[in-house]
């Protein structure tokens, strides 16, 4: 059996990453392909266990290290419980968030630095990492405003202030040029159905198959 793979969207508050995961899932399976969405901070039962800690109550309720660690705690059990057996099983399996929204977040914008990041992944899921990842880019004040007309009080993150949120898009921006050949930035300022037809194309273009 061929193993599945493992896409991840990243980007902003506000960006549009659950509308489209949810496109794009469908675009796959229209190909024949067994696809399984899920997200992070959560995933897991577990995992969505630690995410109420983190998505929710004052902005200033962790510092840098303790947040890092209750993500790549719920990432773990995140990877071992659905990711991988999926996975496993040939279905191919895409995630709103991963690692790299925690070395966006901790790391570069509250100022854990790279290296703690990288250790936590390589001691926490060693060599795992996605097939692709997608960064969906978009103006601060856009996503910010996009982001302040949903509901459900999981706005912990969104509450950090426009200077936090433009230093994240910076990260983002860093992290692509490191490593172009997986992270990909892909224009959110567009329609939905013209960012999803990017994101096939980045899909179609990185891994081979062919998207509508």
């Amino acid at each position: 059996m061929t193993r599945g793979k493992f896409i991840t969207l990243e980007g902003g508050e506000g960006a549009g990453k659950s509308t489209q995961i949810s496109l794009l899932a469908e675009a796959l399976r229209g190909t024949g392909l067994s696809v399984h969405t899920t997200r992070e901070p959560g995933g897991s039962p577990g995992a969505e266990e630690i995410r109420k800690l983190l998505v929710s109550g004052a902005a200033d309720r962790w510092d840098a290290m303790s947040e890092a660690l209750l993500h790549f705690a719920a990432r773990r059990d995140h990877v071992q419980k659905t990711i991988l057996p999926k996975l496993d099983a040939g279905t191919w399996v895409l995630s709103d968030r991963f690692v790299d929204s925690t070395m966006a977040y901790q790391g570069y914008a509250q100022g854990l630095g790279r290296d703690a990041v990288e250790t936590l992944a390589k001691l926490t899921l060693g060599d795992f990492t996605p097939d692709l990842t997608l960064i969906l880019d978009l103006e601060v004040e856009a996503g910010l405003a996009r982001a302040a007309t949903r509901h459900g009080g999981e706005d912990r993150y969104e509450r950090m202030g426009a200077a936090f949120h433009r230093k994240l898009r910076d990260a983002f921006h860093d992290m692509a040029k490191r490593a172009p050949e997986r992270r990909v930035l892909v224009d959110a300022s567009g329609g939905v159905d013209a960012v999803q037809a990017a994101l096939r194309n980045k899909v179609s273009k990185h891994l081979g198959i062919s998207l509508p």
